[in-house]
């Protein structure tokens, strides 16, 4: 095994999930451990909510599927919140100005 490899595993940690109904094995890297526990804590809850509206009246797996496009909504908004491009034109523009004006 090379350094780097052993330097890869050592940064490599085994954990057990449980996420909604199931107990998950994974490999994770070591700092991100918090973050995997906090989705898998996501996915449980976001299940659960809709389990708890939909008792008896949808199947497993469609609770998961609404659960999935809900937390990826969730996702798709806050990606398009934290879109800096638009500033960075607006900025652009307005300091060609400020240059334009200071010529």
């Amino acid at each position: 095994m090379t350094e780097a490899m052993a330097e890869d595993n050592k940064n490599k940690l085994h954990i057990r999930l449980h996420v909604y109904d199931t107990e998950m094995s994974v490999n994770i890297v070591r700092e991100e451990e918090k973050m995997y526990r906090d989705a898998a804590k996501l996915i449980t809850d976001t299940v659960n909510t809709y389990a708890d509206v939909f008792k008896g009246r949808k199947s497993d797996k469609d609770l998961l599927y609404m659960a999935l496009i809900d937390i990826a909504l969730r996702y798709e908004k806050e990606s398009t919140r934290n879109d800096t491009g638009p500033y960075s034109d607006i900025l652009g523009k307005l300091t060609s100005e400020i240059e334009d004006v200071l010529k």
